[in-house]
């Protein structure tokens, strides 16, 4: 059976996380971000992809996946009741549908770790999209968590 990985960067260092995703044997990181911009040095796509490339690691940008302002705000208020109303309804747009099933086909031929920022994955949108994909899949659902 094949799993499907999460981590989230909150309080991780670049390395840090590169190192857990490599000990993890990731081939493609699916970045669920709707922005994929950080204050985090290291952690924007740009600076991001390059560093997982030189690590040996594939760099998927699904912005679909991402999680709305609304639902952002939401999560950051710890209202997570909220989180899952907004971010169900993304889930349900023909554009997240698609971007479901890239990931699935991307988490079925390979080794493959959905990333946000949260380290908690249950305060994060990123694990409904795991909760979704071994639906669909028959994924297990393992979180890694950045070494600090």
């Amino acid at each position: 059976m094949n799993s499907i990985l999460t981590i989230g960067y909150e309080g991780a260092a670049l390395e840090e996380v590169v190192a857990t995703l490599k000990q993890a044997k990731v081939e493609v990181l699916i970045d669920v971000r709707a922005l994929p911009l950080s204050r985090k040095k290291g952690f924007s796509k740009k600076a991001f992809s390059a560093a997982l490339a030189e690590a040996g690691i594939a760099y998927r940008h699904l912005r679909d996946l991402g999680n709305p302002k609304p639902g952002r705000e939401a999560a950051r208020r710890g209202d997570m009741e909220g989180l899952r109303e907004i971010f169900g309804a993304q889930l349900a747009t023909d554009a997240a549908e698609s971007a479901l099933e890239e990931a699935g086909e991307v988490a079925t031929a390979s080794r493959a770790c959905l990333l946000c920022f949260e380290r908690d994955p249950a305060t994060c949108h990123r694990l409904m999209v795991a909760e979704e994909l071994a639906r669909r899949h028959g994924f297990d659902v393992h979180h890694l968590v950045a070494a600090r």
